[in-house]
């Protein structure tokens, strides 16, 4: 029995001849070259009878949907399947007799489209875009900002928004490798900075938070002396004058002669008692600069009167006139607190305070210490300040090899919001000025991320 399938490819395959070619052909509506002249000739034809080609006009590039019509029709010539001619014979005819018969057959199909609708002034945005370079034109605007509604400040002007990157604009990376293969390179390559690099401008952007409604105060305190409250102090304000732009200030309200002044190289003699006295003729910030030493990093301190009778002297009311000025030019108030905690001064410094840091040794006596700080801000009226409390572990303190850290910070962790560990450094040990830059890396890492945890304590806005 011959082959099914090979009778059927012969017969596909069979040479059509040019009247059956040109029959087909003006069934089809095409010419030789095969080209549609149907199409070119009279187009797609709606139910209105208007005509639309395959090119669509340009004001439909943006708006598809909107030009088309409610409903049209569309002819497709779809070949028939292949159907075997029977004969006479019935079913047991012989399939050599079979033929395909390409009959062609053709579909109506009838497309609905509902007219979308346009928001008012649509019609006159689709107008003004179909107008040579309007698109670019306005996409150009809106990168740059040519046509902005509202008034564009100074600030706006950055070096991102304004500078194309390229091999000349781009900055040099920075990080050991990094840096070796684009000078290797000849400034071809620039893989980026390194993983530690970019943690460490992060770090910086999470400090450099900004503020709004004044100033944020923030009190360094605990009960007990020796345990680093002046070595914190200095740190925090270091860290957070060095990685932010605006001001910040550490104010020595020790009654009990405090050493922060001593912490940076003095360019005056004037302490807060100077800055009571002088009150009324501060009328700018050169004015009260002029009351303040300010170290490498920007910080500003201002000292606490060396006098012990003197010292003993400032009180509450002396610490909210120093406050008042402060708040007129800095962002953050750091205050290094004494030991008494029941002095009036703590009272008026609490009173100010968005958040607090507790600072701890790391001996017995000196965690119970600091624990017992909490526990007295809880019972007068102080709990929020303890929830977001920082407490600071300063690890050089004596005793601190004998005791498991461990459980300190397991204890603290379960009244505060977080712990930083201060490590051990020479230059803080020596209780002499210190430079920023000088100290151990390790140390610097944990006075940033002290910062970090504090900034990230305090209100964004005071209006909300």
């Amino acid at each position: 029995m011959p082959d099914k399938r090979t009778d059927d490819q012969s017969a596909l395959a069979r040479p059509v001849s040019a009247a059956a070619k040109r029959t087909r052909d003006e069934h089809r509506g095409t010419d030789d070259r095969g080209v549609d002249r149907r199409s070119d000739e009279s187009g797609i034809t709606d139910n209105n009878g208007d005509e639309y080609h395959s090119e669509l006009p340009p004001h439909t590039i943006d708006n598809l949907a909107a030009s088309l019509p409610e409903s049209f029709s569309v002819s497709i010539d779809v070949p028939a399947a292949p159907r075997r001619a029977v004969a006479q014979g019935g079913p047991s005819t012989s399939v050599e007799n079979a033929r395909v018969l390409p009959t062609p057959v053709t579909h109506t199909v009838e497309i609905n489209t509902p007219a979308p609708a346009r928001a008012a002034g649509a019609n006159s945005a689709i107008e003004s875009l179909s107008r040579p370079d309007a698109a670019a034109s306005v996409r150009r605007d809106r990168i740059r900002s040519e046509n902005s509604s509202a008034p564009e400040s100074a600030a706006m002007l950055t070096s991102d928004r304004l500078l194309t990157v390229n091999r000349k604009t781009r900055k040099a990376p920075q990080g050991v490798w990094p840096e070796f293969i684009y000078a290797l390179s000849l400034h071809l390559v620039n893989l980026g900075d390194s993983a530690k690099v970019r943690a460490s401008k992060e770090m910086n952007e999470r400090i450099r938070r900004k503020f709004e409604g004044g100033t944020r105060f923030v009190p360094i305190l605990t009960r007990k002396g020796g345990v680093g409250k002046t070595t914190v102090t200095t740190l925090l304000g270091m860290a957070l004058a060095d990685a932010r732009d605006d001001r910040i200030i550490a104010i020595d309200a020790n009654p009990d002669r405090g050493t922060l002044s001593e912490r940076v190289s003095k360019q005056t003699r004037s302490t807060v008692r100077d800055v009571v006295s002088k009150a009324a003729s501060i009328g700018n910030f050169t004015d009260f600069s002029a009351l303040v030493s300010r170290d490498e990093t920007r910080l500003d301190i201002l000292a606490s009167d060396t006098d012990p009778l003197l010292s003993e002297a400032f009180d509450e009311n002396d610490y909210n006139v120093v406050a008042d000025l402060a708040a007129r030019y800095y962002s953050i108030a750091l205050t290094d607190c004494g030991t008494g905690i029941v002095h009036s001064v703590m009272r008026a410094t609490l009173q100010r305070a968005d958040s607090i840091v507790i600072v701890s040794g790391g001996s017995v006596d000196e965690a119970r210490l600091a624990s017992e700080t909490l526990t007295w801000l809880e019972a007068n009226g102080y709990g929020d300040l303890v929830r977001n409390a920082i407490v600071a572990l300063n690890t050089a303190t004596q005793g601190t090899n004998l005791v498991r850290l461990e459980e300190i910070e397991s204890h603290f962790r379960s009244r505060v919001r977080e712990i930083v560990r201060i490590p051990y450094d020479p230059q803080l040990a020596a209780g002499s000025v210190v430079s920023y830059k000088d100290l151990k890396p390790i140390t610097r890492l944990a006075a940033r991320t002290l910062a970090e945890l504090v900034v990230a304590g305090l209100p964004a806005d005071r209006s909300a």
